[in-house]
């Protein structure tokens, strides 16, 4: 899962993995990751660099995962205009991270219900 294209409501998203030492971004934001809403362009960091995540290697797949989850959510939030419907001064609902947290953490877990049911 390195570098991909999704699709994202008939918008395609390109997915990259950067080096955080490489990308000026990811490191002056201190970030795993980040969704470009004019570039559509997904960056999820390299997890491996030390200096930056002290993780194991099974830590590293679980982050990379939990912050690809998060920026994709990102992406359908621009697509659909929420994003731009809630931008405000402060930031909208759909600019918080704690709401993008919240579904692209909880998501998989409302799927595994409506499959239950069958709906």
């Amino acid at each position: 899962m390195e570098n991909m294209k999704i699709n994202v409501l008939g918008t395609e998203y390109k997915i990259e993995t950067h080096k955080v030492s490489e990308d000026k971004y990811l490191e002056e934001n201190s970030l795993a990751g980040y969704c470009g809403e004019e570039s559509k362009l997904i960056v999820v960091a390299d997890m491996s660099e030390e200096k930056y995540f002290d993780l194991s290697e099974e830590e590293q797949k679980s982050y990379r995962k939990k912050t690809l989850r998060h920026e994709i959510v990102h992406a359908f939030l621009n697509e659909s205009g929420l994003s731009d419907s809630s931008n405000q001064y402060n930031g909208g609902w759909a600019k918080n991270e704690e709401m993008v947290d919240w579904l692209a953490i909880q998501w998989h877990k409302i799927d595994e219900v409506y499959k239950q049911l069958g709906i």
